[in-house]
């Protein structure tokens, strides 16, 4: 892969990069700082990736590393204002998104990622179960329990 078709591989992942960062990372700075690492990383070991057609994939892998290794690091006690509710509260935000959004953040962190990849991001079942390294199986359980839980809790919030 060249240079160039790395950076318009990257530059169509953008927001998909983005989103599975925010789905695992509260601040925003940590979201800027594993996306930036990822593309670092991405671009130093590019010769490792086997096959062009799973760049997003393999691209995607790397971020969640990224973003373990940050929260791994980062185990301290956050302000408030940085939490879900802080966030929450003081965020304007358009169309009624923020419920859902509050919703997706009290998910557990599996079930959070694996439902982010599948209904926001488009991965197939497939893919999502290379991506975290577990059975499709195991993927289709946490889209399941995913689903329930945001049900539960949306419904409980109308």
């Amino acid at each position: 892969m060249k240079q160039q078709q790395f950076v318009a591989e990257v530059l169509a992942a953008e927001k998909q990069l983005y989103g599975v960062a925010r789905s695992m990372l509260k601040r925003e700075v940590d979201c800027e700082d594993a996306i930036q690492n990822t593309l670092l990383r991405a671009y130093a070991n590019l010769k490792t990736l086997r096959d062009e057609k799973f760049f997003r994939t393999w691209l995607t892998r790397i971020l969640i590393n990224e973003c373990y290794r940050i929260l791994k690091k980062d185990k301290r006690l956050v302000p408030y204002e940085e939490t879900v509710d802080g966030i929450t509260k003081s965020m304007k935000w358009e169309n009624g998104y923020s419920e859902v959004y509050e919703a997706l953040m009290t998910l557990k962190e599996s079930y959070r990622l694996a439902f982010v990849l599948h209904y926001i991001e488009g991965y197939s079942v497939k893919e999502i179960a290379q991506i975290l390294k577990i059975s499709e199986n195991n993927v289709k359980q946490r889209l399941l329990r995913a689903r329930k839980q945001m049900k539960e809790i949306l419904k409980g919030e109308m």
